[in-house]
Parts: C-alpha cells; sequence; structure tokens
C-alpha cells in the first residue's frame, strides 16, 4: 500500500516588501523639486528687470545662446544624447520642433518686454488664463469632449476676458498671446513627445543660430550692452541659462514623484507668485474692474481644480477595484490544487466502460 500523496497547491511569486516610508520620502522631494521649479518661474519679474539697459530682444537673443551652453553641459554630463540621432531622422518631428521654438521664443520675448515694461500683473493674468485657452485647443484641434464643469469653467473664463477687457479699456492683449502662445507651444511639445531637458535643447538648437546671429549685427552695429555695461552685466546675461535650465531640472525631477493632479496645482504658484509681485513690488494699479475680471478667473481655475480631483479620485477609486478583483482572483487560482500526478486533466470525461481515458 502507497501513502496517499499530499495536496499539492499552485506556487505564487513572492513580491518582496518594500520600504513604507520610501513612497512618503519620495513625494516630499517632488514637493520639494515641484516648489523650487514653480517658485524660481514665480520670481522670474525680480531677475529680468536686472539686465537692462539691454533691451527685450538682446535679453531673449542671450537666454536662448546661453541657454543651449547650459543644457548641452548638463546632457553631457547625464550622458543622455541617445535621443539624438532618431530624432534627426523624422523630419515630421523636426518640423513639430521648430513650430514649438516659434512659440516659446515669442512667448519669452512678450513676457520679458511686459515685465520690463511694467506689465507684471497682465502677465501674470495670461499664464493664470492659459490652461484654459488649452482646453480650448484641446476641443478644437484634438476634438476632445469636455465634462460639464470644464464647460463651465471655460464660460466663466471668457467672462473674465469680458470684464478685464472694460476694465483695461482694452482688449488684455499681452495675457492673451502669452496664454495663446504658450499653449500652443504645450501643444506642440505634446506631439513631439520628448523630455524636458531634451526639448529644450532641441529647441534653442533651432533658436541658436539666428539668436547669435542678431547678436553679432547688434555688437557690429554698437547697439549691443554686453560690453559695455561691466563684468556684472555679463555675468547676469550669461546666467540666462543656468536660470532658464535650474527649474526645467528642478521640474523633471517633481514630475516623476508627484501625480499629475499634484502638478495641476503647483502650477498655479507662478502666476500668483507673479500677481503678487506685480501688486505689492512693483505696484501696479488694480482697479476695482480688474480685481472682478481676476475673480471670475480664480473662479474658473478653481472649478477646473476640483473638477481634475474630483476626476482623479475617481480614477484612483476604480483602479484600487480593478486591483482588488484581480489580487481575489490570483487568489483563488493560487488555492487551486494541482491534479495529482498520473490523474487526468480536470474536466475530462470518461468512457463508456467507466475508464477514464489513462486506464489500461
Amino acid at each position: 500500500m502507497t501513502a496517499r500523496p499530499g495536496r499539492r497547491y499552485r506556487r505564487t511569486d513572492a513580491t518582496p516588501l518594500e520600504d513604507p516610508l520610501k513612497p512618503q520620502s519620495e513625494h516630499r522631494t517632488g514637493l520639494a523639486y515641484g516648489f523650487a521649479a514653480y517658485g524660481i518661474w514665480g520670481l522670474f519679474p525680480l531677475f529680468w528687470p536686472l539686465l537692462e539697459p539691454a533691451g527685450a530682444v538682446e535679453i531673449l537673443a542671450h537666454r536662448m545662446v546661453w541657454s543651449l551652453a547650459v543644457v548641452a553641459v548638463v546632457l553631457l554630463v547625464l550622458r543622455r544624447w541617445s535621443w539624438i540621432g532618431p530624432l534627426l531622422r523624422q523630419p515630421g518631428r523636426l518640423g513639430l520642433i521648430a513650430v514649438a521654438a516659434c512659440a516659446i521664443s515669442a512667448n519669452w520675448g512678450l513676457y520679458i518686454w511686459a515685465v520690463n515694461s511694467g506689465h507684471v500683473v497682465e502677465a501674470a493674468l495670461g499664464y493664470f488664463i492659459n490652461p484654459l485657452v488649452s482646453i480650448a485647443f484641446g476641443v478644437l484641434l484634438l476634438r476632445e469632449r469636455l465634462r460639464p464643469a470644464q464647460w463651465t469653467a471655460v464660460g466663466v473664463g471668457v467672462a473674465a476676458v469680458v470684464v478685464l477687457t472694460v476694465g483695461y479699456g482694452e482688449l488684455p492683449w499681452i495675457s492673451l498671446c502669452l496664454a495663446f502662445s504658450f499653449a500652443g507651444y504645450g501643444l506642440a511639445k505634446k506631439r513631439v513627445g520628448l523630455d524636458g531637458l531634451e526639448s529644450l535643447a532641441a529647441e534653442t538648437s533651432m533658436q541658436f543660430l539666428p539668436a547669435l546671429g542678431f547678436l553679432l549685427f547688434l555688437g557690429s552695429q554698437g547697439g549691443s550692452t554686453f560690453t559695455t555695461e561691466g563684468t556684472g552685466h555679463i555675468l547676469l546675461l550669461i546666467s540666462c541659462g543656468a536660470v532658464t535650465a535650474l527649474p526645467l531640472v528642478c521640474f523633471g525631477g517633481a514630475a516623476v514623484r508627484l501625480p499629475l493632479s499634484t502638478i495641476g496645482l503647483l502650477q498655479y504658484l507662478t502666476p500668483l507668485a507673479q500677481f503678487v509681485l506685480g501688486v505689492a513690488v512693483f505696484h501696479e494699479e488694480m482697479p476695482a474692474e480688474r480685481w472682478a475680471g481676476f475673480a471670475l478667473v480664480w473662479l474658473a481655475l478653481s472649478l477646473l481644480t476640483w473638477d481634475a480631483l474630483r476626476n482623479a479620485h475617481r480614477t484612483r477609486s476604480d483602479l484600487r477595484r480593478a486591483r482588488a478583483t484581480a489580487a481575489e482572483e490570483a487568489a483563488a487560482e493560487a488555492l487551486e490544487p494541482l491534479p495529482a500526478p498520473g490523474a487526468p486533466p480536470s474536466g475530462t470525461g470518461t468512457t463508456a466502460a467507466g475508464r477514464g481515458p489513462a486506464a489500461s
């Protein structure tokens, strides 16, 4: 008599236990990077006036030239150049990068001019309404479907532009141009699909020769301030590269550690800081009509934020339920006993004589 073999069960691969403190540490690190990135961008209105008497176009050209130099060094140190070859073999993506470079050039130049011309609050408004313009682009160009709260936010945003037009006495063209150029830049970047540093390197590569040519021409005409305002001015112009690249590096560190909903909330720090600087530091006028227009913009952004957080919560809940269902099914499968050696597979029928197909 042979002993009855014990029941055997399916084995499941054990997953190693993760450090429970690691996600919290990563989240805190991501928040630090995010606050650094959006904080630096928000403080830009304090930096551009330091570069005067250089004009906006000269500052823009220096920003393009020195940004490429800084980003090239960073990519060289990180050994991140494998993307260059495949990109050069894709004319369509190169065309989109050219479009992105033109859009961000217009955005940078107008923003520098606006800050140095006393329009900090209007520039901040442009970045406040940029999410609304991006939504409009999504509907008109990408055929995206909006949820009711998003439609309401867009309607409130349009009303805000009308109120601000009355308050300014003219269409807030600086705000609208900044919002539309940055939304167009974001749309082109989305199609290209490059990370922040790689994208900046590709864009400034296309900006470099025109910018350098302009600076050389300006110098030949005696209009350059690069060598006429002292060493401090030279260093400030050169620092445009680091000032441009540093927040992008910080943003990259935040993007890989934080949920998209958190990034969406942090992005409002930049125009908020610019708005506070415009009112409290540069003492720009804010009559009642402008306050009313800004209040409508903030209401629209609050609707967008509430809708995004609610949608993200639903998505996470659905994902948790799906994972729980998958785990239950995997556990049930793991507890299912394996057939004994020599036994017929489960579900196999018997012969007319009552013997299984393995019987002899």
